[in-house]
């Protein structure tokens, strides 16, 4: 039966190119120990160049294949190298992968000698490629070096399942069918073998299944399976998203059926589409989408961020920015990010890797490739609602975009296709005419549908960049933006949804951005913190889940021209009551009369005499948001003090000792009343004691009175403390418990002298 082994840890890591390095024997004893995922650099957050991770590198891991593995296939499997990858073993050239964003593998049974000691290597190149998409001219977002997603080793028999696709039909909440294809690959002779699925509901009992006897041909080949019908299904939805688990079994025929492999899936049973009224409906309801782009990248890290951070990037867009649907820009994302979408019930729009460029017909087909691995990895997850087949905003070019569009129907016919443009009368290949609105972001406005469907991919970002400690005033106006333009999407019904650039900051090239190397394009920093504009989305989301109130103010003396007397609220209850120094002084309702289609208008008050309060009479400011009447939640202000204290938060406080897995840890310079400082660019030095590291600046400038660092686990778990002060004087504190995980490791031979 399958195994699938954890391929993450203990590599060796040479930041060198030396064509020796593959050999089995080469002396690697002065090499880094690292563990995936693993960045080529580590960098600063801001104010560095591309060159410092454009380079070649090399990996090697050593490790055993036991007596029990003879004659079994042994699959290496790697989630994402930046930018090409050359794969060695035993110093035997295995193939070449192209494409950083795309997972691959290869079969090195054939390589390896049993019972010794074995060598994997992987020469890296992380230069800029021309050649492979997305490259080809400058793009507005930097590719990392590294193996910077995870890798596993799979270890089946010699005739096993290379891939599954779980495509499901008809679906209503009475009934739903799925039509299983396989690619079977086959190591030994052609057979007649027999694939048992079964359908497991989420306490693993077995709900439906369905045998079908194959012919496996030598080599590999595709054969499906007769339909499954499900009565009843419990359907994936963004508030209910269930899942389920296909289980297919690869056995021989008779009845001593030796079982050679089996693939384990979750899937959830969902119809989604786009109907001729432009609007999307899911499960057949109509959904009105509302979604940001998402870049991968993190502070630090780059793209090397263990499973705990992709995850965590989901959460935040789903439950602390209240979205109900992502766009992955500009290429496929990590597997774990599409995991915990699947399980929130958060939609995806993912495509193929490029930006603006399109290359020679190699080009081309290394991105018809990218498609191909995007959707066959990518199909089976529920969250996937859109294709992405376009180079974003890339002009036209009939025969490559036939092809794309082509290639997404024949390997996926159950999801529409997109195509991000950038030209609104463009050519219109795809099923749903995708576009990126800048045209008027700065009043506030949306060009109306040329085409249907129509979903808005891109809005604001580049045209009113605003950085988390720019001035209240323009923080007020980048929130505001965003909430016209999602206004002026709900009032159109044939507009599908729309996404706006972008949800984090990101770090891009020197052409681009504000010179330091950001594009400060986001709801929320770098850092994932939300500026105004985050709380502008968290407060459309819907009050049974979590009422929300922000004041979209600091309560500071300086004169503000175009809010001199307002009070911006954002929030989804049905009115407030503002209170002044523990006075009620007014109460007002959502403004529906500038946001007449906004689920939830922010509410304006006006004539708040701010002159006439003064710093010196004003000790409280605060608003209190009412549903039937009853108090539901508030957001209270004082007048801003002096610097009196540290706070530091971790988002999680258990890692797992495997030498990648690490948390953010939130830093903030806050007054006596617990608000942040936002004009504070104190210098925060850290400490870290026990198995653990701190990843980040340090000392570390505090951007708007905040930032944050990562503490990543070392392989020996314990106790982790990370000791933050400003000046010696403010100090701050976190407690981490790294654990070992009970999981499969594949086993490291010991390393001897004799070796080297």
């Amino acid at each position: 039966m399958r195994q699938i082994l954890n391929f993450n840890t203990e590599w060796l890591f040479c930041a060198l190119d030396e064509p020796r390095i593959k050999h089995k024997d080469f002396k690697d004893v002065h090499f880094e120990e690292v563990h995936l995922p693993h960045t080529n650099k580590l960098v600063p957050h801001h104010y560095f160049s591309e060159k410092d991770y454009q380079f070649v590198s090399w990996y090697r891991r050593h490790f055993e294949v036991p007596a029990d593995w003879t004659g079994k296939s042994l699959i290496v499997e790697f989630d994402g190298v930046m930018s090409a990858a050359e794969i060695y073993v035993n110093g035997a050239s295995v193939g070449e992968h192209q494409g950083g964003y795309t997972s691959f593998s290869f079969e090195i049974s054939k390589w390896v000698v049993i019972g010794e000691s074995n060598v994997i290597n992987v020469r890296v190149d992380s230069t800029c490629r021309p050649d492979i998409p997305p490259e080809g001219r400058l793009v507005d977002y930097m590719l990392f070096g590294g193996i910077y997603r995870n890798v596993r080793l799979i270890v089946t028999s010699s005739v096993y399942i290379e891939w599954a696709s779980y495509a499901w039909k008809d679906v209503t909440s009475q009934e739903a069918s799925m039509d299983g294809i396989f690619r079977i690959n086959n190591r030994g002779e052609a057979r007649t073998f027999m694939l048992h699925t079964s359908l497991l509901n989420s306490e693993g009992d077995v709900v439906e299944k369905v045998t079908t006897t194959i012919a496996a041909e030598v080599g590999e080949s595709e054969v499906g399976q007769m339909t499954m019908k499900v009565d009843n299904p419990h359907l994936w939805d963004i508030d209910d998203p269930y899942l389920y688990v296909v289980r297919t079994t690869l056995c021989d025929m008779g009845e001593e059926r030796f079982e050679h492999d089996d693939l384990t899936t979750r899937v959830g049973i969902r119809s989604a589409e786009f109907r001729k009224d432009g609007r999307f409906y899911l499960n057949g309801n109509p959904l009105k989408l509302r979604g940001l782009n998402r870049h991968q990248m993190f502070p630090y890290l780059g793209g090397a961020m263990c499973e705990r951070g992709q995850r965590k990037d989901a959460d935040i867009l789903k439950e602390e920015l209240g979205l109900n649907f992502v766009r992955s820009s500009h290429y496929p994302a990590d597997p774990s990010f599409l995991d915990r979408c699947d399980e929130i019930g958060l939609l995806v729009f993912e495509e193929l890797p490029g930006w603006q460029y399109i290359g020679d017909v190699q080009w081309k087909n290394k991105a018809l490739l990218q498609l191909e691995e995007m959707i066959v990895r990518d199909r089976n997850h529920p969250s996937i609602f859109l294709w992405g087949v376009r180079i974003n905003e890339s002009q036209d070019d009939t025969e490559f975009y036939l092809r794309t569009n082509a290639l997404a129907h024949e390997l996926d016919p159950s999801r529409a296709t997109g195509g991000v443009r950038a030209i609104h009368g463009s050519e219109f290949l795809e099923d749903v005419f995708t576009y990126n609105d800048f045209t008027r972001n700065r009043e506030g406005k949306i060009l109306q549908p040329n085409h249907s469907p129509y979903l808005i991919t891109e809005y604001m970002g580049h045209m009113y960049p605003t950085k988390s400690y720019d001035s209240v005033e323009r923080q007020i106006k980048h929130a505001l933006g965003h909430a016209q333009i999602q206004n002026g999407q709900y009032g159109v019904p044939h507009v599908a949804g729309a996404a706006g650039w972008c949800a984090f900051d990101y770090n891009t090239h020197q052409d681009f951005g504000s010179g330091d190397r950001i594009c400060y394009h986001g709801v929320c920093d770098i850092f994932r913190l939300p500026k105004f504009a985050g709380y502008f989305y968290r407060s459309q989301m819907e009050p049974g889940k979590q009422p929300v109130v922000f004041i979209a103010r600091y309560l500071i003396p300086s004169f503000n021209e175009d809010f001199r007397d307002v009070v911006p609220v954002f929030t989804n209850c049905e009115e407030a009551d503002l209170f002044v120094n523990g006075v009620k002084v007014a109460s007002e309702r959502p403004d529906y009369v500038n946001y007449p289609s906004l689920p939830h208008p922010p509410i304006m008050f006006t004539g708040c005499s701010w002159w006439e309060w003064g710093s010196s009479l004003l000790t409280s400011l605060k608003v209190v948001g009412k549903i039937g009447g009853v108090a539901a939640a508030e957001h209270e202000l004082f007048p801003v003090g002096m610097p009196d204290q540290l706070a530091m938060l971790a988002d999680d406080l258990e890692l797992i000792a495997d030498g990648a897995d690490c948390t953010r840890v939130v830093v903030a310079l806050q007054d006596s009343k617990g608000q942040t400082l936002q004009l504070a660019h104190h210098a925060v030095s850290f400490h870290v004691e026990g198995p653990g590291r701190l990843i980040g600046e340090n000392p570390f400038s505090l951007e708007a009175g905040r930032g944050a660092v990562y503490i990543q686990a070392a392989r020996t778990p314990g106790i982790i403390r990370c000791i933050a002060n400003v000046k010696g004087v403010m100090v701050a504190e976190v407690v981490i418990r790294s654990e070992v995980l009970q999981a499969q490791i594949v086993p490291i031979p010991q390393r001897t002298k004799q070796l080297y």
